[in-house]
C-alpha cells in the first residue's frame, strides 16, 4: 500500500509534524507513526479524517486511480496547485509553459538531426 508514501508527502507539503497531525486527528503518535511506517493501516473512519484534514480524497491517500490516465503524481500536482494563491498558480502555470516550449524545441531539434542529409523537411 502506498499510504505511507502519500502521508509523508502530505506532511512535508503542508509543513506539518506527525505530532501535530496526531493531535488534530485525536490519534496517538504511535498509531500515526505506524501508518507512516506502513506497519499498520488506519480504519475507514481514520482514513476519512486524514483525507478531510489534508483536503484530498481517500482514493488519493490510497493511490487508487479509477482512470489509468491520471497518475498519483498528477493528482499530487493538482493538490499542490489548488493549495497555492492565485498569484502563485499563475506563476506555476507560466513555469509549466516554459517547460513545454523547451520540450518542443528539443523534439524539433532531434527530428531535424535525425533527417538524412540533403532532404528538405519542410
Amino acid at each position: 500500500m502506498k499510504l505511507k508514501k502519500t502521508l509523508k508527502q502530505l506532511l512535508d507539503l503542508h509543513d506539518t509534524t506527525q505530532k501535530q497531525l496526531a493531535e488534530a486527528l485525536s490519534l496517538s503518535p504511535s498509531a500515526l507513526g505506524n501508518y507512516i511506517q506502513g506497519t499498520r493501516e488506519p480504519d475507514y473512519g481514520t482514513l476519512i479524517r486524514i483525507a478531510d484534514y489534508f483536503h484530498v480524497t481517500t482514493d488519493f491517500l490510497l493511490d487508487h486511480c479509477q482512470t489509468p490516465a491520471v497518475s498519483h503524481d498528477e493528482e499530487l500536482l493538482l493538490h499542490i496547485f489548488r493549495a497555492l494563491t492565485a498569484e502563485q498558480q499563475e506563476f506555476y502555470l507560466e513555469q509549466g509553459q516554459i517547460f513545454l516550449r523547451q520540450n518542443r524545441k528539443k523534439e524539433a531539434s532531434c527530428f531535424l538531426s535525425a533527417q538524412p542529409e540533403g532532404r528538405d523537411v519542410s
